[in-house]
């Protein structure tokens, strides 16, 4: 998607926010029943009859008490939350562009050329790049993963049946912090994996581009 909508020049901000959201909807479709088996082995005790063993006993369970529906309880709220990520993407490739327009007016400033090799920044950059847009992009949807994460917990569904009732509860228990609960340990699990990922993929990238122009 982004090489189509890049053959004309860079991608707007809007195009890789819509491309982004694109290539998430279809990921949290497809993975939505492993998030609920997910959701409920880690909310439910082992010696609990209604535990799952494992994935496929989660997946096969679910399936024979609840029907395909059950399998994908959530899914509305998971399609809400593709924002999350294509937030991220947008501002991580915006905060990426002006890096290397910076680098590239240096280079000019400096009288030297800009190479292929010189395409690349340092992978601090990177790392403050992807940390920034993924604090950005939680911040803004994790309201949406505490709701979802309510509803799909299968030991407080009489609490949660759905979500306008779960939202209006929350809110009336613990107000707007209600929504936020957790979010310091979130950064601290998504944050590293997160920025390791992104220099990963921005070196091999360089690396592909250098071979493929030699």
């Amino acid at each position: 998607l982004k090489k189509r909508g890049s053959e004309g020049g860079e991608l707007t901000s809007g195009q890789t926010l819509v491309y982004a959201a694109e290539a998430s909807a279809a990921s949290a479709i497809l993975s939505n029943p492993i998030w609920v088996v997910k959701i409920r082995m880690i909310t439910t005790h082992w010696t609990d009859p209604k535990s799952h063993r494992g994935v496929w006993h989660g997946l096969s369970s679910i399936y024979r008490t609840e029907g395909v529906r059950g399998l994908y309880r959530g899914t509305l709220l998971a399609l809400v939350g593709v924002s999350n990520g294509s937030l991220q993407f947008m501002a991580y490739e915006r905060v990426k562009r002006f890096a290397f327009k910076w680098k590239r007016a240096m280079f000019e400033k400096a009288g030297r050329p800009y190479t292929l090799e010189d395409d690349k920044l340092a992978n601090t950059t990177y790392i403050v790049a992807s940390g920034a847009s993924k604090i950005f992009a939680l911040a803004v949807t994790y309201p949406y993963q505490v709701t979802r994460a309510r509803i799909q917990n299968n030991a407080t569904k009489h609490l949660y049946p759905d979500i306008p009732t779960c939202i209006k509860r929350t809110f009336s228990e613990s107000g707007v912090r209600g929504f936020y609960r957790g979010l310091a340990t979130n950064f601290v699990r998504v944050l590293p994996g997160g920025c390791v990922t992104f220099v990963v993929y921005e070196n091999i990238a360089w690396l592909l581009r250098i071979a493929a122009a030699t």
